[in-house]
């Protein structure tokens, strides 16, 4: 099959043809229709997360159809359509079966602790745990950011910060993940401040829906985020993982608000300073969140079958497998508006 290969850190993906994977035994082989590429890829290409060992397949945003099932499958079968979240559990120790997943230390992560889907196919583990029926209305390209930009976001407003309709939502961060929290966050009912310091972000924003948006770059972001909301934002989700951007998201809450780190810390930002007498005295509550236990994707999907989200302003390129290092390149720089989306695996 053919594959982009991360070979060395920070340097273009080898595109070149691999053996076609096998299915371990609980798990199925995935012929990839679609794989997002996501910051945290950039992570992994940049050498900013310890997990990854070289060389490796990135792509962790896919779904796709099955091709081949292990012996101890029981709820698939070749041709069922599927879409997985990044983080696969094990689906049988205690923390599994208290709901989270998330936290499994038996998980496989594609593209980081296993061959990930910039790829034809793809091998995944714990399918009957995991897997979740892709439905035909949902477009490929649509479905592969719910793997994780979309999913985490999920997760963070629902099952963390546990947000409200009538509360205000600052997003810090107008990229994949920050754009899937506006549109999450609308849809559930909340008023929402995008800050990024892009004006081209910031205006995509505005056309999404949000109702307000703030350039951090031009004035003080938490400040203006304050006179914007009457007092503070409800919930504030940090969506990019650096120390500045953190400590804006703390500063921008009204008393007994909730923060929520989606953003990644990595690298230089694995080790903040955080303003402590504003959580202290502000009553804060500061949640972490990594990916979606797969057991919340009935809602998320029904929430989408019922129209109640519209996912597709959120895929702004669709590319080819051969152009994945270049949008892996494009994250040292602030990124267009949108996200891009493997759909050719050939070219």
């Amino acid at each position: 099959m053919r594959a982009a290969r991360l070979i060395s850190y920070r340097q273009p993906l080898d595109l070149t043809t691999v053996l076609d994977p096998e299915p371990v035994a609980d798990g199925v082989v995935v012929r990839v229709t679609a794989c997002g590429v996501c910051r945290s890829d950039w992570h992994a290409w940049s050498g900013s997360d310890p997990d990854v060992e070289l060389p490796i397949t990135p792509g962790h945003e896919y779904c796709g159809e099955v091709v081949a099932v292990g012996p101890r499958v029981r709820r698939w079968k070749v041709g069922d359509r599927v879409i997985a979240p990044f983080i696969l559990a094990c689906g049988h120790c205690p923390d599994c079966a208290q709901g989270h997943q998330t936290i499994c230390a038996d998980q496989v992560v594609p593209g980081f602790t296993c061959d990930g889907a910039f790829a034809e196919y793809i091998s995944v583990a714990h399918a009957d745990a995991n897997l979740s029926v892709l439905p035909d209305t949902l477009a490929p390209e649509i479905a592969a950011a719910l793997g994780c930009r979309v999913t985490t976001a999920w997760q963070a407003l629902v099952g963390r910060a546990q947000i409200q309709g009538g509360e205000w939502l600052a997003v810090f961060g107008g990229g994949g993940v920050g754009i899937s929290t506006l549109l999450l966050g609308k849809a559930l009912g909340a008023r929402v401040v995008v800050v990024d310091i892009a004006d081209d972000k910031l205006a995509y924003a505005e056309t999404l829906g949000a109702d307000a948006v703030v350039n951090a770059a031009t004035c003080d972001a938490p400040q203006a985020v304050k006179d914007l909301t009457g007092g503070g934002a409800h919930v504030a989700i940090e969506a990019l993982g650096i120390e500045a951007t953190t400590v804006a998201a703390m500063r921008s809450l009204r008393k007994l608000g909730r923060m929520v780190q989606i953003g990644m810390p990595a690298g230089d930002h694995s080790t903040m300073a955080l303003p402590m007498d504003v959580l202290y005295s502000g009553q804060l509550t500061v949640y972490g969140t990594r990916g979606m236990p797969s057991w919340r994707y009935p809602s998320l999907l029904s929430l989408i079958a019922g129209g109640g989200v519209d996912l597709s302003p959120l895929v702004t390129r669709k590319i080819s497998l051969s152009q994945v290092s270049a949008e892996l390149a494009a994250f040292d720089q602030p990124t267009p508006p949108g996200v891009a989306v493997v759909t050719d695996f050939v070219s």
